[in-house]
């Protein structure tokens, strides 16, 4: 879960400069979100060309049984960099108004790490840079690819013609499994009360308490609806607030 600004700020030290290549340098210990979304500072920073799976997200571990692998991808990652310093390249700002950035920490490249441990997939779409990577790790049934998961670009869109990757052969009750999130139908808490719900073209949309069409959403877990503590933690999990 997300931790509010002002705690999470609070222990981050950022700064921000100039690479010899004209691209901006952001700089500090970041709060990790996923396996792929950290803030550092102010600044929302996702990693340039891998998807982790979002925390909410299910897989099947090696015996076949449930797995919270979002979270496993979250803790992992958190565990390797041990709040060391992060030294980020940008590149651009996605459609969420995240940056999307080339990571390292003392010099080793997360994002590389990230999928040759097979916590991430490579998205090959954008760039090829971590292709043998991902699949040494697919070879050496590595994180994720030692049971079962749906690509994580996939499972958010939750695409239901999606392949299933990884080494565990899947039912298809256990295929179901694999398309939901961890959330129920009632929030967590009182706190977390923000519903994010995945339309039929499989955008999530964010209603906020008290807004027009709050009561009117029913939230069905097992189509990827899911709750939400915070605006930002909605935004940083790839849904967008409601227009209406």
């Amino acid at each position: 879960m997300l931790q509010r600004t002002a705690a999470a700020t609070a222990v981050v030290l950022a700064g921000l400069s100039t690479g010899s290549a004209g691209a901006a340098e952001i700089s500090g210990i970041p709060h990790i979100v996923s396996g792929e979304s950290v803030v550092i500072g102010k600044t929302h920073i996702r990693l340039a060309a891998v998807a982790a799976p979002s925390p909410e997200q299910l897989c099947l571990d090696a015996a076949g049984a449930r797995w919270t692998c979002g979270l496993s991808a979250r803790d992992e990652l958190t565990s390797h960099v041990d709040k060391k310093p992060w030294s980020c390249q940008t590149l651009r700002a996605d459609s969420y108004g995240r940056t999307v950035a080339k990571c390292t920490v003392d010099g080793e490249d997360i994002g590389k790490w990230l999928v040759r441990s097979g916590w991430a997939v490579a998205v090959t779409r954008v760039a090829h840079d971590y292709a043998a990577d991902e699949a040494a790790a697919k070879t050496e049934k590595a994180g994720l690819w030692a049971g079962a998961f749906i690509a994580p670009p996939e499972w958010r869109r939750r695409n239901k013609q999606a392949p299933v990757l990884g080494s565990v052969d899947v039912t298809p009750a256990s295929r179901v499994t694999l398309m939901r999130g961890r959330s129920d139908s009632r929030p967590p808490s009182p706190d977390c009360a923000i519903k994010g719900h995945v339309n039929r073209s499989g955008t999530c949309i964010y209603h906020l308490p008290g807004g027009r069409w709050y009561a009117r959403i029913s939230m069905a877990p097992e189509n990827g609806d899911r709750w939400f503590c915070s605006k930002e933690e909605a935004e940083l999990a790839s849904c967008r607030e409601t227009r209406r």
